[in-house]
């Protein structure tokens, strides 16, 4: 039997998977810049436009020829936000400015209003002249110019990412189209909700918990079961969903005489990639392919079954293969260094991610690290890096956390 991977050479084998945007992976779609919150950029974002494409005021005051400092003026008009003074300043004059507004022909220097006195039109500065005359002059072109390379392909659009696009004058963005994923949940012990739970099943709560973290990114998802451990009833889900792009299983991943989702790929004409992660919880993650006439390979990532390891392991490989298929520049959730509240014991054999809460300044573990401890997961906010074979570690001592919220990206 192979030896497990380890985490990192996991993760790049399953992301290689995902062909790039200059291979042809895709498809591409224009959506209006406000619908494509959520998503990354299909190509790289160019300004059309120059902004500010004038000299603009950043303070309310009186714009004035520098070399006319130190007065006084006359006043002999205004200059608002989108109504611009039409004259050019002459020697000794000065026009009124708000924020944001047009610099009229001619002003080099803008003259804070706390520093100015006003009487009729006569205009002195009782206060200090700005130093440079330009301080309080937004320059044209200071945001960015024409042709300017503002972000790169990958990029997720946020709110700031939209503001940009617009005043890059932009009305439509490119992203590849929402993967559809479908989530199958497995095993006799699971009952669908309603159902009569004696003692030896319990709720299905996996597909549910895998479908709100999936949820975090635009993603179209469907979930189908819980399927029975039955070859026959594992291998007509999968056939059900032939149309997702991914298919994410939950149980039956391992090697146990009732583990059938292996022996259902390959009836179903799929081919495993790897199977088996050095992490804990997780390690009987498996990846497969499965060949579509005229379209991408269908991907399939098969989870374990205990709540927390499915959770893991999906934080770990299931949204970061749908980041890749979107388009994101970065797909891994980020690491985070802090330090720990309270002791942590020696590292196992394996890379282990032990629930934790942190605060932003420090970090303890959950009170109990059972793969099937649905509450002290529930109860945390991160996962705890401990690499196998650490040392037993002390109060104040360094540690590194993958946050829980949004997918570990921010």
């Amino acid at each position: 039997m192979a030896a497990a991977l380890s985490l990192e050479e996991a993760q790049a084998r399953l992301l290689a998977l995902v062909p790039s945007l200059a291979e042809g992976a895709g498809p591409i779609e224009r959506l209006s810049v406000d619908e494509a919150l959520g998503r990354y950029l299909a190509a790289p974002l160019t300004a059309r436009r120059t902004q500010p494409a004038a000299d603009l005021s950043s303070m309310d005051g009186y714009a004035i020829r520098a070399e006319d400092i130190p007065g006084p003026w006359r006043v002999v008009g205004e200059s608002a936000a989108g109504h611009p003074h039409g004259g050019r300043l002459q020697a000794g004059e000065a026009v009124r400015i708000a924020t944001g507004a047009l610099l009229p022909d001619g002003a080099s220097a803008v003259l804070v209003q706390e520093d100015c006195a006003r009487n009729g039109e006569t205009l002195t500065l009782t206060g200090t002249p700005p130093s440079p005359p330009s301080r309080h002059i937004r320059p044209r072109a200071m945001d960015f110019a024409e042709g300017a390379s503002l972000l790169p392909q990958g990029t997720r659009i946020g709110p700031p990412q939209i503001a940009l696009a617009l005043s890059a004058g932009y009305t439509h963005l490119p992203v590849r189209h929402r993967p559809r994923v479908t989530i199958i949940d497995s095993g006799d012990e699971l009952a669908a909700p309603g159902e009569v739970l004696p003692p030896h099943r319990i709720p299905a709560s996996n597909g549910a918990m895998l479908a709100a973290l999936i949820s975090t990114l635009p993603c179209a998802i469907q979930r189908h079961g819980p399927v029975p451990d039955d070859l026959a009833a594992l291998i007509a889900a999968l056939d059900a969903a032939a149309e997702a792009d991914v298919i994410v299983t939950s149980g039956g991943a391992s090697v146990g005489d009732h583990d059938l989702i292996r022996p259902a790929l390959e009836s179903c004409g799929a081919t495993l990639d790897f199977w088996r992660v050095a992490i804990k919880p997780g390690k009987p993650l498996l990846v497969a392919t499965r060949q579509r006439v005229g379209r991408a390979d269908q991907l399939i990532v098969g989870l374990p079954g205990n709540p927390v390891a499915s959770m893991v392991t999906g934080y770990f490989f299931v949204l970061p293969l749908l980041r890749r298929l979107l388009g994101a520049g970065d797909c891994l959730p980020r690491v985070i260094a802090t330090t720990l509240a309270a002791p942590l014991p020696a590292g196992g054999d394996r890379r282990e991610f032990r629930r934790g809460l942190w605060d932003g300044q420090l970090v303890r573990e959950g009170e109990l690290q059972d793969s099937g401890a649905l509450a002290s997961l529930a109860r945390s906010n991160c996962l705890i890096l401990r690499e196998a074979g650490a040392p037993a570690a002390a109060s104040g001592d360094p540690a590194w956390v993958y946050p829980l919220e949004n997918g570990g990206i921010t």
